[in-house]
């Protein structure tokens, strides 16, 4: 009596599919992982950039640059009378009518030259800068990446890993970083000497491995727009 032979796959067979489907969708998490991270970076790109610019119009508004945020749930600028309470802090959203937060949903940073913040004596091209911003050479040295004290305010988002950040959620992501030596330069509250590379995850490169974005403001543009609104000289 012939018996016929059932169809199917044998565990072998299955197993074989199984570890050709993971191997695929493994295939497909690090490229989809790439475009999300790099979709954030631009996105964090433009919020500065508008950000930068509403800096720009404040200035031409009222010819001074705003001081930094109140706090990191109020965004309007942490001035008292003509004087800032600080240098150094958050981005002041609200004053400003811009995003509050980076593409990793934690509050933009924000240090300004106090001479530029002081509403009683206002700025002229000869009012002294303070904020420096270096960068790294292809040996690993530290170089001037602008004038030396020659910025009036910059914007800084401390990247993927948000080391020193404040989250929506006004928790501050703690420095868990050993040896990110330039991260930690951009988290001092002076404010005035930041830090602006190409990103590494390398905690072994010059500087430590680095993630955070800098924008700042060209005094010479600023200058330019000031004049042509006729505010300066």
């Amino acid at each position: 009596m012939n018996h016929k032979r059932q169809a199917g796959f044998t565990l072998v067979e299955i197993a074989i599919v199984l570890l050709i489907v993971g191997l695929m969708i493994g295939g497909l998490i690090a490229p989809l992982s790439s475009q999300m991270e790099q979709r954030r970076v631009t996105d964090t790109r433009r919020v500065m950039d508008e950000a930068r610019e509403a800096l720009f119009g404040f200035a031409l508004r009222n010819g001074y640059l705003p001081c930094p945020a109140i706090s990191s749930s109020n965004g309007l600028e942490d001035r008292t009378g003509n004087l800032c309470n600080k240098r150094y802090g958050y981005l002041p959203w609200a004053t400003l009518g811009v995003a509050r937060l980076d593409g990793w949903n934690r509050v933009l940073g924000y240090t300004v030259t106090p001479a530029f913040a002081d509403a009683a004596t206002l700025f002229t091209l000869k009012t002294p800068r303070d904020i420096t911003i270096a960068t790294r050479a292809a040996n690993g040295q530290l170089t001037a990446a602008t004038g030396i004290s020659d910025i009036p305010a910059a914007i800084i988002s401390f990247g993927r890993n948000g080391y020193g950040a404040t989250s929506d959620q006004n928790t501050v992501v703690a420095d868990a970083g050993s040896g990110n030596l330039d991260e930690k330069t951009n988290l001092q509250s002076s404010g005035n000497a930041l830090i602006a590379r190409d990103p590494s995850d390398d905690p072994r490169a010059a500087g430590g491995a680095f993630d955070d974005v800098v924008n700042w403001v060209s005094p010479n543009i600023l200058y330019n727009r000031m004049v042509a609104a006729q505010r300066l000289p």
